[in-house]
C-alpha cells in the first residue's frame, strides 16, 4: 500500500468534512424530514437556481454555543445552507434553513452567515 503524502491526507480530510456537511443531519433526520413530503434545503436550492450555478460559503461554520450540552454537539453550516448563484442568468444571494439541523434555528454564527 502506498503511503499517502502530507497533502493527500489533508485533501482526504477535506473530503471527509465535506460529505459530512453536506449530509446536513445526517441520513436518519433526512428521511424523517422528506416522509412528511418536505424537501431539504439543498433540494429548494437545486430548484431554485440555474444548473450548476450554486456556489457555497461557509460550508464549514458551526456554532459556539456551550449551552445546553452543544458544545458536543458541532454541526457543519449550523443550520443553513448560504451561498450564491443565477437565476435566469441573474446573479443573487441565497439561503435555506436546514430543519435536519438542529431544527433549523438560529444562532449567532448563522445570522452572521
Amino acid at each position: 500500500m502506498e503511503e499517502l503524502s502530507p497533502l493527500q491526507m489533508r485533501l482526504n480530510e477535506l473530503e471527509k468534512r465535506n460529505e459530512g456537511a453536506m449530509q446536513g443531519g445526517g441520513a436518519a433526520r433526512i428521511a424523517k424530514h422528506k416522509q412528511g413530503g418536505r424537501l431539504t434545503a439543498r433540494e429548494r436550492l437545486d430548484i431554485l437556481l440555474d444548473p450548476g450555478s450554486f456556489v457555497e460559503m461557509d460550508r464549514f461554520v458551526s456554532h459556539r454555543s456551550t449551552n445546553f450540552g452543544m458544545d458536543k454537539n458541532i454541526v457543519p453550516g449550523d443550520g443553513v445552507v448560504t451561498g450564491y448563484g443565477r437565476v435566469n442568468g441573474k446573479l443573487v444571494f441565497v439561503s435555506s434553513q436546514d430543519f435536519t439541523v438542529i431544527g433549523g434555528s438560529m444562532s449567532r454564527t448563522q445570522a452572521n452567515k
